[in-house]
C-alpha cells in the first residue's frame, strides 16, 4: 500500500473501523504506527545511519554496551546495558567491560558474547565502514578478554568515552555472525538485541518491526512497528488526525506546533537534543577561497530573522560553532548582521558587482523553507544563491561531493565539544578525504587545538584549547551558526512511552518494551 494521498488515506481509515467493529477480539493485538518525513530509507547498519528515519529504527533494533535510560539525553544518567557493570583504571585509559549474560539477537543469530562487541566497535572504529569514525580516534585497541569480557584501551584520555559505546551511532552492537552471513544485505536485514526486530520493507512506502519476544528486559508490550514514509507534511497530518498514525514526525515550526496543541486526542513533544543548524562555507571552491566573501556571506545572514521565522521555542538561537549546552562552548566570538558592511567586503574581494554561489538543498520541510529566507537574505547583500533542490537521500548523497558552495546542515552529536569539532571542523574530516566526516567547509584552522583538547590530562587545560579552537574557527568563518532545531513529534493520548520524554540522542522517542498503547 503506497502511503500517499488524502483519499487512500480516507479509505484506510474506513477499512479500519469496519474491521475493529466486526472483530474486536483483536483489540487487544496493538500494532504502533508512525509516519517520518523520509522518502525511504537509506540504510539500517547503525555504522552508516546519519538520516532521523535511519537513526530511528535503529535506536529500536540496538543496544550500546552502555545506554542513555529512555528520554533522557543526559550524559550524567549513562546507565548499564549490554555490559552489566565496568571498571576503568585510575588514568582513564583502560576501560573493561562485564556483559550481561543470556542476551539473544534477533532470530538465529544465538547470544551476544564478547567477539560481537569487539567485531561491532572496530567496525565503528574503520573510516572504511563507519560514518562515526572520528569518534573512535583515541581508541588504540578492542580486545576480547574472555567471552563475557571486552577491554577497550585508549591512547589518550576521551572525553565522554562513555557515550562513545551507548545505544547511539557507533555504539551500538551487531551481530558478527549476522553480518559474516548476510555482508552487504545487513543494511536492510539488520540483526540486532533491542526490543523489536526487522520484519520486511517495501520501499518508499514502510519498514515492518515486530517484538522481539527474547528482549533481555522482557518482551515489549506492543507485537510490532509500523513506520510509515510520508514525506508531505499535510499527508502525514491527516493520518494522525483520522486515527491512521498514532505517532508523527512533526513540523519544526511553531506555528505549526501551535496549531497541532490544538488537534483533538493530540500530545506534542518537543525535546533536546536540538540537531544544531549552520550554514557550512566551503573554502576550496573559489570565490569562497577568498576569505573576505566567507565574512561577507557570514555579515548577510540574519539569524534573528531566521529564528523569528522557525519560533525560539522550537529553534532557539546559537551562538558558537560547537552546539548550544554542550561542554565547552565559548560564545565570546559571534557573527554580526551588517549587510552594507557585507557589500563592501565584496568590493574589497574584487567583486563589486557580488558573487554568485552555488547550494544543493533538501526538499525537506525542515530545511527548504529556511534556505529560501537565507537565499533572500543573501539577495540583499548582492549574493546570488543558485539552489538545486533535490530530495533529501540525494542531498545526503551531494553534499558529500564537494557539489556546492554552502552546505546548510542540522546535526546532534554527544553533548562535549570535541564531537562536533573533530566531525565538523578538524581537516581529517574533511569532505573527499578517507577519514571524511561532516566538514564541509574544509575547514583547517584549528587542527592543533582540536588535537591537543583530546590529549589534555585536565579539564581546565581541555576547556581553554577547545576555547582556542573556537576563535580560530570563528576567524576563519568556516561556518555560519544558525540555531538548535528541537525535535517535534506528536503522540495520540492513547500512546504510553512508559518514560517522561525530556530528550533522546536518536532524535526520536524511544520505543522501548514498556510502552503501550490503548486505543
Amino acid at each position: 500500500m503506497k502511503l500517499k494521498n488524502k483519499t487512500k488515506y480516507a479509505a484506510v481509515f474506513a477499512i479500519s473501523l469496519t474491521t475493529l467493529a466486526l472483530a474486536p477480539q483483536l483489540a487487544a493485538a496493538e500494532t504502533l504506527k508512525v509516519g517520518i518525513n523520509a522518502p525511504d530509507i537509506s540504510t539500517l547498519d547503525p555504522t552508516r545511519a546519519t538520516a532521523t528515519a535511519d537513526v530511528t529504527l535503529v535506536s529500536w533494533m540496538f543496544n550500546g554496551l552502555v545506554r542513555f535510560p529512555p528520554g533522557s539525553g543526559d550524559p550524567a544518567k549513562i546507565e548499564p546495558d549490554l555490559a552489566e557493570s565496568w571498571t576503568s583504571s585510575t588514568d582513564g585509559l583502560v576501560w573493561t567491560f562485564k556483559l550481561r549474560p543470556n542476551v539473544k539477537f534477533h532470530g538465529d543469530y544465538g547470544t551476544l558474547s564478547s567477539e560481537d562487541v569487539v567485531f561491532s566497535l572496530m567496525r565503528a572504529k574503520d573510516p572504511k565502514t563507519s560514518s562515526f569514525s572520528s569518534d573512535f580516534a583515541g581508541v588504540k585497541s578492542i580486545d576480547a578478554v574472555d567471552p563475557m569480557t571486552v577491554r577497550i584501551t585508549l591512547s589518550e584520555p576521551v572525553p565522554g568515552f562513555l557515550g562513545l559505546i551507548a545505544n547511539y551511532h557507533g555504539g551500538n552492537i551487531i551481530s558478527k555472525k549476522a553480518f559474516e552471513k548476510l555482508g552487504a544485505d545487513f543494511k536492510s536485514r539488520p540483526i540486532g538485541t533491542g526490543p523489536f526486530m526487522f520484519e520486511s520493507a517495501i520501499t518508499q512506502q514502510a519498514v515492518n518491526l515486530k517484538a522481539f519476544p527474547g528482549y533481555f528486559r522482557g518482551a515489549p508490550k506492543l507485537d510490532g512497528i509500523r513506520f510509515d514514509l510520508i514525506p508531505t507534511d499535510s499527508s502525514r497530518e491527516l493520518a494522525f488526525r483520522s486515527g491512521e498514525l498514532d505517532l508523527i514526525y512533526g513540523k519544526r515550526e511553531q506555528r505549526w506546533v501551535d496549531q497541532a496543541k490544538a488537534w483533538d486526542g493530540a500530545v506534542v513533544d518537543i525535546f533536546a537534543p536540538g540537531e544544531y543548524r549552520t550554514v557550512f562555507l566551503n573554502k576550496s571552491r573559489p570565490p569562497l577561497d577568498n576569505v573576505k566573501v566567507r565574512q561577507a556571506v557570514a555579515q548577510a545572514i540574519n539569524v534573528d530573522q531566521i529564528v523569528q521565522f522557525v519560533g525560539a521555542g522550537v529553534g532557539p538561537k546559537g551562538c558558537s560553532v560547537v552546539p548550544s549546552g554542550y561542554l565547552g562552548e565559548d560564545c565570546s566570538w559571534t557573527y554580526r548582521y551588517d549587510p552594507a558592511a557585507s557589500k563592501k567586503l565584496l568590493a574589497e574581494a574584487g567583486f563589486p558587482k557580488g558573487v554568485q554561489l552555488s547550494a544543493v538543498v533538501s526538499s525537506n520541510s525542515s530545511q527548504l523553507p529556511i534556505m529560501e529566507v537565507i537565499q533572500a537574505q543573501l539577495a540583499e547583500a548582492g549574493i546570488d544563491l543558485q539552489m538545486k533542490v533535490v530530495d533529501h537521500p540525494t542531498y545526503q548523497e551531494q553534499i558529500r561531493k564537494d557539489l556546492g558552495d554552502v552546505v546548510f546542515y542540522g546535526a546532534a552529536r554527544y553533548p562535549v565539544a570535541d564531537s562536533y569539532l573533530s566531525q565538523f571542523y578538524h581537516s581529517d574530516a574533511a569532505i573527499g578525504k578517507p577519514t571524511a566526516v561532516t566538514n564541509f567547509g574544509h575547514c583547517d584552522a584549528a587542527d592543533a587545538e582540536i588535537t591537543a583538547a583530546r590529549r589534555a590530562t585536565s579539564d581546565d587545560e581541555r576547556l581553554k584549547q577547545w576555547s582556542a579552537a573556537q576563535k580560530k574557527i570563528f576567524e576563519q568563518v568556516c561556518g555560519v551558526p544558525l540555531f538548535s532545531l528541537m525535535q517535534v513529534w506528536v503522540h495520540s493520548k492513547a500512546l504510553d512511552y512508559g518514560y517522561e520524554l525530556k530528550g533522546s540522542l536518536n532524535l526520536a522517542p524511544p520505543i522501548t518494551e514498556k510502552t503501550t498503547l490503548k486505543r
